[in-house]
């Protein structure tokens, strides 16, 4: 897929963030849009941004609700005609440690961050080979390369999501499809998910947030979209949004399993003069 021009290009947590970036970049590059979040007002904002000139559909979704995709999809195909493209960018924070984490905390991250991304991608992928020329980018994150402690759950989701897309990349080449796939891993980007997320009483949301808005989200959201936008042209598997993603990934290549005391001990440094904050990697919005 050399340019978007003309392509229709599904986007999941539009409402700001990464998500957003990316539409208003596919926007200005002639694609036609479907975009979707959870935050009404967002999305209605993001469409804004787009231009009245854009070729746009907006619809709120909840993408951890299966029942959800089958009548969405159809209005997007009733729209457009076919899909090429299916960004699962829709995510959501969580910051607690395995033996405080609740199985409702739990199970929601995973319904939005991982399952959210496999319904996004069994709806649409059969639409994306039909087009003839499709691809899928699920957004995993740097925490789907490392684990992180109080990040057990966001691991979970992040690692799923890689394997799941890096298996599908596979199966498209050994088929033959014309559907390329990317997973993309970004590092700290400057967007809402942090403030969005949950806690416990050891991790407060408002604290983790602020420490990671002052500390750790280094990439815009713009200079995040045009690397995705870039590994989809390029057709590569990979993409490391982020100085930090590039840096740590090396790091547990080079360290394998050694890299866990280090990060363990830079987290406890951390945790030591922020007492209820930890570490928070992501891009795009609350689940949409």
């Amino acid at each position: 897929m050399q340019t978007l021009h003309g392509k229709t290009v599904v986007i999941t947590g539009a409402g700001s963030g990464i998500g957003r970036a990316l539409a208003i970049q596919a926007s200005g590059e002639g694609a036609r849009l479907a975009i979707s979040d959870i935050d009404a007002d967002g999305l209605a904002a993001t469409a804004r941004m787009c231009g009245s000139g854009a070729d746009l559909h907006t619809a709120r979704l909840d993408v951890a609700n299966r029942a959800a995709w089958t009548p969405y999809a159809a209005e997007v195909l009733e729209r457009f005609g076919h899909v090429n493209v299916i960004v699962n960018n829709a995510g959501v924070a969580l910051s607690s440690n395995v033996i405080d984490m609740s199985y409702d905390d739990l199970e929601w991250l995973m319904n939005i961050n991982f399952w959210g991304a496999v319904h996004g991608t069994k709806t649409f992928l059969p639409h994306l080979v039909e087009s003839g020329d499709g691809h899928v980018v699920n957004i995993s994150s740097l925490f789907g390369l490392l684990a992180v402690p109080s990040q057990s759950a966001y691991n979970a989701a992040k690692f799923a999501v890689r394997g799941f897309t890096e298996a599908l990349r596979m199966e498209m080449q050994d088929a033959g499809h014309p559907v390329g796939v990317t997973c993309v891993h970004p590092g700290g980007i400057k967007t809402s998910i942090a403030r969005s997320g949950r806690g416990d009483a050891l991790h407060d949301p408002a604290e983790v947030a602020a420490h990671f808005d002052e500390n750790l989200a280094r990439t815009t959201p713009e200079r995040a979209a045009e690397v995705i936008w870039r590994a989809v042209r390029r057709n590569k598997a990979r993409a490391l949004v982020g100085t930090d993603a590039k840096v740590l990934d090396l790091v547990v290549r080079l360290l394998g399993s050694g890299y866990q005391p280090v990060v363990g001990r830079a987290v406890g440094r951390d945790s030591d003069q922020q007492p209820k904050v930890t570490a928070q990697h992501d891009l795009g919005k609350v689940r949409a």
